[in-house]
């Protein structure tokens, strides 16, 4: 092969895993393909998305060419960078259908709860990094407050679902970080304790949510709509689904955010239960895939970076089935790869691209 030609080939590929691109593709295709049903054959949709993907695909690239210890240079600026911006939402934020999540810049409209989400547990793996041979007590404690002040901002604005995340997302670097077993049984029963007073500061339709769960047909056409009409299109797909483009909820218009939150019920009516085993099955060697790459990482902060963006893809992939099959109370979560989105897509590529980069820039340490 021509040598320019090879040094470009290994420019394109050279921090790529072939393995996780493989499932990644995989689900990127599936996606487009249901989207295409579920936008009722809408081309614009589909082009929207692909242009989505191209982004989030040159932001995994660059990313997976960036090494991990230059990440790490910008943990702190960037969870700093992000609560100021997180306060300038909650003092000048702009409301949009009754809550404050977008920061009007001037030359550009953020949602800055987003850029936390790689921000958060970014800062705590620095965090523990720096501090990885005099762990104590206090070191996680300190981590818990930082990781508590931005979610409280975003949970106020209110955006339960992002919060959520961000949450799951900083507890799994302290969990891999070490925390010991009888304080999370502590934290566990300290919950449950705090329940009541959690619900007292729910607003009215996050409280009528989690009611709803527990019987959605109370308010058949109002809370409790969503809920029922992706059940219903869940359960009518049966084991082989009604076939690409064939399902009748999203067609009809009975179900909402077909095209977003609840893409998945699009698929189970289409494709079944066959279809939810196999994309549960790529979702799982995803996983898989960045679990080994979190175990085989050379560093606290590229394990612990490693470990909590693979759990919170999982995170993502539970909650939002969950909340399609009516298990999991509604809150604003995508089908990760499959979902219509710009921002979650990517989001979700520029983990990837941390999970490439800590397993292709390894470095010889001192055993």
């Amino acid at each position: 092969m021509n040598p320019p030609i090879r040094r470009f080939l290994n420019l394109l590929t050279g921090h790529m895993d072939g393995f996780l691109i493989a499932c990644v593709a995989i689900l990127i295709l599936f996606g487009i393909g249901v989207l295409f049903s579920a936008a009722d054959r809408n081309m614009a949709k589909v082009v929207g998305q692909l242009v989505n993907i191209s982004i989030a695909l040159a932001v995994m690239w660059g990313i997976a060419n960036t090494h991990p210890q230059q990440m790490m240079r910008f943990a702190l600026p960037l969870y700093i960078a992000g609560l100021v911006l997180l306060v300038g939402v909650a003092v000048h934020g702009e409301v949009t259908n009754g809550a404050r999540r977008w920061l009007n810049l001037g030359i550009a409209r953020i949602q800055p709860s987003e850029l936390m989400k790689i921000a958060v547990p970014m800062m705590l793996a620095w965090y523990f990094d720096r501090h990885e041979s005099t762990l104590k007590l206090r070191n996680y404690l300190l981590a818990a407050i930082l990781l508590l002040v931005p979610v409280l901002l975003i949970a106020r604005q209110p955006d339960l679902g992002t919060a959520i995340l961000i949450a799951s997302s900083g507890f799994f670097v302290i969990f891999f970080a070490g925390l010991d077993w009888k304080i999370l049984a502590g934290l566990f029963v300290s919950g449950l304790a705090s329940l009541p007073v959690l619900w007292s500061v729910l607003h009215d339709y996050q409280k009528k949510r989690l009611l709803t769960l527990i019987d959605p047909y109370k308010d058949p056409l109002g809370a409790g709509y969503h809920t029922i009409q992706s059940m219903i299109a869940v359960g009518s797909g049966g084991i082989t689904g009604k076939g690409w483009l064939h399902g009748t909820q999203a067609h009809l218009d009975f179900l909402p955010e077909h095209t977003t939150d609840f893409i998945f019920a699009v698929f189970s009516e289409e494709f079944g239960l066959l279809g939810n085993l196999l994309l549960i099955f790529l979702y799982c060697l995803v996983i898989a895939r960045g679990l080994a790459i979190a175990s085989n990482a050379p560093t606290l902060f590229s394990r612990l970076m490693a470990g909590s963006i693979t759990m919170t893809f999982f995170t993502y992939c539970f909650v939002n089935m969950g909340m399609v099959s009516g298990i999991l109370p509604v809150v604003g979560v995508p089908l990760p790869l499959i979902s219509y989105g710009g921002t979650s897509m990517v989001t979700m590529l520029l983990g990837f691209g941390i999970l490439m980069s800590i397993n292709t820039h390894k470095k010889l340490v001192k055993t």
